[in-house]
C-alpha cells in the first residue's frame, strides 16, 4: 500500500475484519494489546535490537492501533477526521497552533 493513510488502514481493516460487529470482542483485545505493549516497553524490547518484529514495541503498537481501528469501523467512525476535530479542540485548550495547520 503506497502513502498509507489512516483512512487507507481503516478501508483495509474493514474489508478482513469486524465481519461479527462485536465490540466486546474488539474491546478485550484492545485491552489485551496494552498489556502486551506495557510489558514490551517496560523491557524495551525494540525492532532495531531484534531478527523480527514479533515481541517488540512496534509489533504491539501495531496491535494497539489494529484494534482502536476495529473498533472505529465498527462505529462507522473515520479517524483521521476525529483526529482533526480532536486537535481543533487540543489547540485551542492549550493556547497552540494545530498540528495540522501550515
Amino acid at each position: 500500500m503506497k502513502d498509507l493513510t489512516i483512512n487507507k488502514l481503516q478501508e483495509a481493516i474493514s474489508k478482513i475484519d469486524h465481519k461479527n460487529n462485536s465490540i466486546d470482542k474488539y474491546f478485550y483485545k484492545l485491552t489485551e494489546e496494552v498489556g502486551e505493549l506495557a510489558k514490551v516497553i517496560r523491557k524495551n524490547k525494540r525492532l532495531k535490537d531484534s531478527e523480527t518484529i514479533k515481541n517488540t514495541i512496534e509489533e504491539e503498537l501495531y496491535d494497539v492501533l489494529y484494534y482502536v481501528i476495529c473498533i472505529a469501523n465498527i462505529y462507522y467512525i473515520n479517524l483521521e477526521e476525529c483526529a482533526k476535530l480532536k486537535e481543533e479542540l487540543n489547540s485551542k485548550k492549550y493556547g497552540r497552533k494545530s498540528i495540522f495547520e501550515k
